[in-house]
């Protein structure tokens, strides 16, 4: 086992037992590979397991938010996601722990994928954002309600990480480029409503998988409300979902005229959260992005 886990090992089995009302002792531990923020770590014991992410002191409302987020899909009885069992925190470091799901390899029911996912987006919200600020990645995200679609996307997305990339030391010119954009946000939104979708707010291929039987399953969210096409546009980020993912999602919830350029202003956030947690690696994409979208609104 490791020394992470050892540290936390007999608090977690007391936690877990008294979550599920069954003694729990954990014999074995097996690391998991995959995140960047969290170890993570297979647990057994008894003829039971269950999955662990570890992290520092002071990380519980991370772990807290993503519960209750796993809570929020689980509760719209669409995609399967691992249920929250326990979280906690020590001197030691913090945890959460969550329902092991047996995942095969990457392939399966993608068209599945696409129609879960366009049901859990017909959950909405009465305004955007949500109950609880959490995190995208291991960078705060605040998710204030909001009733106006772009305000929100304005000032709690894009002027977000804007401002946290002025503190890491990115240069002016980012800045000046994203002033104008945020000035002129309305131009993206002109003919679309959108409403307060469910979304799982992290949505690349790295955070999706299949079971044993070819069934899809969701984790790690950063769950909020907000314009669908949010989640749409992050599966176009980092490779690219199937192309029967796709067509599955259109034909159960068609998309709005202006994604293939909104998806750019939203796959924007992301690309600044990368710069702002990995560093300047992605800060040429972000200025290319941004002067693409300023360009669309000068036409």
């Amino acid at each position: 086992m490791s020394s992470s886990w050892k540290r936390v090992a007999a608090q977690v089995g007391a936690q877990i037992s008294a979550a599920t009302g069954v003694p729990f002792a954990a014999e074995t531990a097996a690391a998991v590979r995959g995140g960047c923020i969290n170890e993570a770590y297979r647990i057994e014991g008894g003829g039971r397991r269950f999955f662990i992410k570890l992290n520092r002191v002071g990380s519980l409302a991370m772990f807290e938010a993503e519960a209750a987020g796993l809570r929020e899909i689980l509760d719209s009885c669409t995609l399967r996601v691992p249920a929250p069992v326990c979280w906690g925190e020590s001197p030691c470091g913090s945890w959460l722990v969550l329902e092991y799901l047996e995942m095969a390899c990457a392939s399966g029911d993608a068209a599945a994928l696409g129609r879960g996912l366009a049901a859990m987006h017909r959950t909405v919200a009465r305004e955007f954002g949500w109950a609880r600020d959490n995190t995208i990645g291991g960078t705060p995200q605040p998710n204030r309600p909001t009733s106006a679609w772009a305000v929100f996307w304005r000032e709690q997305r894009l002027a977000h990480q804007l401002q946290l990339a002025w503190r890491n030391g990115h240069e002016a010119s980012l800045q000046a480029r994203g002033e104008q954009l945020l000035e002129r946000l309305d131009a993206f939104f002109a003919g679309t409503e959108p409403v307060a979708s469910l979304l799982h707010g992290d949505l690349w291929s790295g955070n999706h998988g299949y079971d044993v039987a070819g069934r899809p399953l969701l984790f790690d969210p950063a769950v909020y409300y907000g314009d669908r096409e949010t989640d749409l546009a992050m599966t176009e980020l980092f490779g690219g979902f199937p192309a029967t993912f796709y067509a599955a999602y259109r034909e159960a919830y068609p998309l709005d005229q202006g994604y293939a350029v909104r998806k750019i202003l939203y796959n924007l956030y992301h690309v600044l959260n990368h710069l702002n947690l990995f560093g300047g690696g992605y800060l040429q994409q972000a200025r290319r992005m941004m002067e693409q979208l300023l360009a669309e609104t000068r036409g």
